[in-house]
């Protein structure tokens, strides 16, 4: 019933929605926002750097931030993000801490965030940071994470990831003194413990940076072997945005649910989004004297009196077989509740039974949580193992959340894959395929097959070949969308113009030219005539019985066949020029729209 379409959309906002299916007890979780807090070690030590073209440490890490920021402008502008500095002579934080300044707590990122940030940056920002903030001798470590904590435990949202991002080129920071050391490291272990996570990102010190002496207990190795992150101070502004990076690219998880086997037997999972289509972020409408965000409202009215009607004084209705059908508000609530959001298993089918034309949009990633059910990746890892050894996919039912329809998908099973450096390239779950239901399938009509010779087919080989590149899709930005965020920027951050950005899918023209040579030209020869002009409208084929002004399609449908496809169901599958073309031949006056000519046909088999 696709005139029921709009019902399933999803109203309200976002959280909103997590937070009733959180408190009506169902069985999976929604993820919530992304927050992340840089703390710089701001002591005299960081803004030398050893040689003078060389950036300082401190400079490099301001660069980082900067990027992130902007980054996450464009790609998650509701995370939230922070800045700290510690071992600063002025202190500015919620519980008074010696040595700890807060410059900006946890917040969506904007322009006034990264216009404050670029004021630290190269010899001006190192003066604006001495008047400012100034250097300290003296801090805790412990106490710098506790106030981190504090800033976390002062966000009123849900948040999925909680992290800090630490910079400092100080490999030994209470090398003096043991009990604030120990200190630091029981913060520590209780942040881990709370679901805070560390990164370091240590940069160069003279000497060499050892990370034994004091941060090894602090963070967890295990995570930067996973992201392929090895344990290098960064002495170049590009190592250490690429170690950024990869820290701040987190795996987030789109939603927690039960996968079950049978009745009795039941795994959480989580689903991952690993490709999304971007879109410009809609314009947001203001009121023109005040600049103010301003809401749309809907209101209902009825045609006749012109009075305003509430939701209870509206129904909703279907035509269907020329019937109007009406139905309650609880009838259509009925309608949109399907299942409780989950998997559920049907069966298994051979790998090979999966087409390149089954393909629906891209698939989703599954992989064990312990969230729910203990015990699920070991569950998990056995099915996976042997989905691999026998070659089959699991087909299960999949409903992603409340008030959404089912879909049918398929769980297809990924070996895990390293690299030469032992590094995990693919990691091992199950690829969620969604596939399509019998309704969505359509049949297209097969010209004729003009074989080539083998001459030309040859020279094509040899085009082919001669264009072949290594291809990468993430090298490939949209230049619509980079063009349009690098004109906002320009306008948030009052440059005198933006960023030209470059269109990477035009075709290399003069390289293919070059590369090709007089092969393009041969082809034309082989396969068009002498006369050939691609510029130039050529002559419209003539199918073959059929005269230069016969536009209709021949359709071959016997009475028969249309009485079994009413029988069946199946007559809306038939396109609409061929139900007119049946009308016709019957003489039946059936409308222009296609629920019109099936009702006319169907009342004419079944009289």
């Amino acid at each position: 019933m696709s005139g029921w379409e709009s019902y399933y959309k999803n109203e309200g906002d976002e959280e909103e929605e997590e937070e009733e299916s959180l408190e009506a007890g169902g069985e999976y979780k929604y993820s919530g926002r992304d927050s992340l807090i840089f703390l710089v070690d701001a002591s005299k030590a960081m803004f030398k750097s050893q040689d003078e073209d060389e950036w300082t440490p401190f400079d490099m890490s301001i660069q980082c931030i900067q990027s992130v920021y902007t980054n996450k402008i464009i790609s998650s502008d509701r995370d939230l993000l922070a800045v700290v500095f510690y071992g600063t002579e002025k202190d500015k934080n919620s519980v008074n801490f010696k040595n700890i300044y807060v410059l900006q707590e946890l917040d969506n990122p904007g322009a006034k965030r990264v216009q404050e940030l670029d004021q630290f940056k190269g010899q001006r920002g190192k003066k604006h940071f001495q008047d400012l903030i100034g250097h300290g001798r003296d801090y805790s470590l412990s106490e710098v994470l506790w106030v981190c904590a504090n800033l976390f435990s002062d966000v009123q949202f849900k948040m999925s990831h909680k992290r800090i991002m630490l910079f400092t080129n100080e490999d030994d920071p209470h090398g003096n003194d043991s009990a604030k050391a120990s200190r630091a490291r029981t913060k520590a272990g209780d942040l881990r413990d709370t679901g805070i996570f560390l990164d370091l990102m240590h940069l160069k010190k003279p000497g060499g940076f050892d990370i034994s002496l004091f941060y090894r207990d602090i963070i967890s190795m295990a995570e930067d072997e996973d992201l392929g992150v090895h344990f290098e101070e960064s002495s170049k502004l590009e190592d250490l945005l690429r170690k950024v990076r990869a820290k701040e690219t987190r795996k987030r998880v789109l939603s927690r649910l039960k996968l079950k086997l049978n009745k009795d037997t039941a795994l959480t999972v989580g689903i991952y989004n690993m490709v999304q289509k971007a879109f410009k972020p809609p314009p947001i409408r203001l009121y023109r004297e005040t600049n103010e965000p301003v809401k749309t409202k809907t209101r209902t009215f009825n045609v006749n009196t012109g009075s305003l009607l509430l939701p209870s004084d509206t129904k909703r209705s279907q035509i269907y077989a020329s019937r109007q059908i009406v139905l309650e508000k609880e009838e259509t609530e009925q309608l949109r509740r399907f299942d409780e959001p989950g998997l559920i298993l049907i069966g298994f089918k051979p790998l090979i039974m999966l087409k390149k034309h089954h393909y629906l949009r891209p698939s989703l990633f599954v992989y064990p949580e312990e969230s729910l059910v203990n015990g699920s990746s070991t569950l998990f890892n056995a099915l996976l193992i042997k989905c691999l050894e026998k070659q089959v996919m699991a087909v299960c039912r999949y409903t992603p959340r409340q008030n959404i329809p089912p879909y049918f998908v398929a769980l297809m099973p990924q070996e895990e894959e390293l690299d030469d450096q032992k590094i995990q390239v693919t990691p091992p779950g199950f690829q969620l395929v969604f596939l399509p239901y019998a309704d969505d399938k359509r049949k297209v009509p097969v010209t004729e097959k003009v074989e080539a010779n083998p001459e030309q087919v040859d020279k094509m080989k040899a085009i082919v070949q001669k264009l072949r590149f290594k291809y990468r899709s993430d090298s490939f930005e949209n230049p619509v969308l980079q063009q349009h965020f690098r004109n906002l920027e320009a306008l948030a951050l009052d440059l005198m113009e933006p960023e030209p950005a470059a269109d990477l899918t035009l075709p290399k023209v003069e390289a293919m030219d070059k590369r090709l040579g007089r092969l393009v030209d041969e082809l034309k020869e082989l396969v068009y005539p002498p006369d050939y002009n691609p510029e130039g409208k050529g002559p419209k084929r003539k199918q073959d019985g059929e005269g230069s002004g016969s536009k209709r399609p021949k359709v071959e449908l016997s009475k028969e066949e249309l009485k079994a496809h009413i029988s069946k169901g199946t007559l809306g599958k038939l396109t609409v020029p061929m139900l007119k073309e049946a009308c016709r031949v019957y003489g039946l006056k059936g409308g222009l729209k296609k629920q019109e000519l099936l009702d006319t046909l169907t009342r004419h088999f079944q009289d």
